[in-house]
């Protein structure tokens, strides 16, 4: 039985180091469609469509891309002590205790980190923008997807935590959900612990096209794409952004509730040769997949 998550509404935002922040403006602001919510001396934060402050955070710092921490939506201050609680129950550490964040966005925050490094911290109370309506713009990040050199033990500690739940397990993957969409956080089965990728909803299935054709027109091809996943039904396109993060413009993710059987394995089979419902894309380039194992936790 899958439920939603008592203590984290959303995915709200990633937060990374890059070597570039120009560079990084550039990109993020002309080709993927973002908007700069707020800069600081050495830091900046980009915005979505949607109401979040910023979905994207990027801090200046020498060296390879590294990931900081994911941020999730707390549904109330009581779940940021809660959290904290559980996540040294289930054999994690408090980095942070809950206390007011002083950066863009602010409200209440708790860092936790899990037992191979993984930083997640839980906001509540943060800022809200106006939407914009613009249709090719992301409204805001659909999932982000962690590497695990073993998958049941983190899906087990997302669960015992933070209270996620898995809505389906593939051979290669473990989907976990908070709220209705299919999942918000997913875990690859892989030897290292590094950013996947980081997935941006978009409106809908002609703004995931239309993306894909900008990107490509700015020298960044698809990397893996167009096609429609099994497990959680969505449509998207990849890419190798600067720094080799790994992004995806999505949408049409399925909303799921508590009737949803659990799919394993055996459930999410594909015919040789297809690795997506459609089939009509090549398989992830060996260029995305390199990208998918480069960005890993800063300690």
């Amino acid at each position: 039985m899958t439920h939603a998550s008592s203590l984290v509404a959303a995915l709200r935002s990633v937060a990374l180091t890059v070597p570039d922040l120009a560079l990084a403006e550039a990109f993020f602001t002309r080709t993927w469609h973002l908007q700069v919510a707020a800069r600081t001396d050495d830091a900046l934060y980009f915005r979505g469509a949607g109401t979040d402050h910023h979905l994207l955070a990027l801090h200046q710092a020498p060296g390879a891309a590294q990931i900081l921490h994911v941020t999730l939506r707390a549904r109330s201050l009581a779940a940021l002590a809660l959290a904290a609680q559980q996540t040294e129950a289930a054999g994690g550490r408090v980095l942070a205790a809950p206390a007011p964040l002083t950066e863009p966005g602010g409200g209440q925050a708790v860092t936790l980190v899990d037992p191979d490094g993984r930083v997640f911290r839980l906001v509540h109370g943060d800022e809200q923008l106006g939407a914009i309506d613009a249709p090719d713009m992301p409204v805001r990040l659909a999932h982000v997807v962690l590497n695990s050199s073993h998958v049941e033990d983190t899906r087990q500690f997302l669960e015992q935590a933070l209270d996620f739940s898995m809505s389906d397990r593939t051979r290669i993957m473990a989907f976990m959900r908070c709220n209705s969409d299919h999942h918000s956080v997913a875990l690859g089965d892989t030897d290292n612990n590094a950013l996947n990728h980081i997935a941006f909803l978009m409106p809908d299935l002609d703004a995931v096209m239309r993306g894909g054709g900008r990107m490509q027109d700015a020298g960044f091809p698809i990397e893996w794409g167009p096609g429609r996943h099994g497990p959680g039904d969505n449509a998207f396109n990849y890419f190798v952004g600067p720094f080799d993060i790994v992004i995806e413009y999505t949408a049409e993710v399925e909303q799921i509730d508590d009737s949803y059987q659990t799919g394993q394995p055996t459930d999410w089979t594909w015919p040789p040769g297809r690795v997506d419902q459609w089939g009509i894309s090549q398989p992830p380039s060996a260029r995305l997949k390199a990208a998918q194992r480069a960005v890993v936790f800063a300690q």
